[in-house]
């Protein structure tokens, strides 16, 4: 078995770390030296991210509860968006009873509409009322 040496090590952990280059600081006397990590910039390219294009379900959807044009991200909307998928899920589940992880998240997707329904009664219990209807919730 060859002995590997301090360098070797040191060099080694450099080699593992490439975006990573460590640059020795100014000492003054007295004081121990002390390396700090510093990033190179990144030499990957910048590609333009395409938004994926919502569903024709999702829109018909997003167009019925919206609260002005162009509104994606009210409350009313996304909870109209939340019940469309607890609808599907539950479906789901009733032909697939022992699919737990799809349990699991209904119950995050539920308690999601939940807050953002308390939100909306908080903030303003005349929408929140319509949207409940609309939604046709009990409460």
């Amino acid at each position: 078995m060859a002995k590997t040496t301090k360098t070797a090590l040191v060099k080694e952990k450099k080699s593992i770390h490439k975006d990573v280059s460590v640059e020795p600081k100014k000492v003054k006397k007295g004081e121990k030296k002390v390396t700090k990590p510093v990033k190179k910039a990144s030499l990957k390219k910048e590609v333009p991210v395409e938004t994926p294009v919502p569903s024709e379900e999702k829109m018909q959807v997003i167009e019925e509860y919206q609260v002005k044009p162009g509104d994606t991200g009210s409350p009313e909307v996304q909870v109209a968006l939340l019940s469309q998928r607890i609808e599907k899920l539950a479906g789901h589940l009733k032909s697939n009873p022992s699919d737990n992880h799809s349990r699991r998240g209904l119950l995050g997707i539920v308690s999601k509409r939940r807050r953002l329904l308390n939100y909306l009664e908080k903030k303003d219990k005349k929408r929140y009322t319509e949207i409940v209807k609309k939604v046709g919730l009990s409460k």
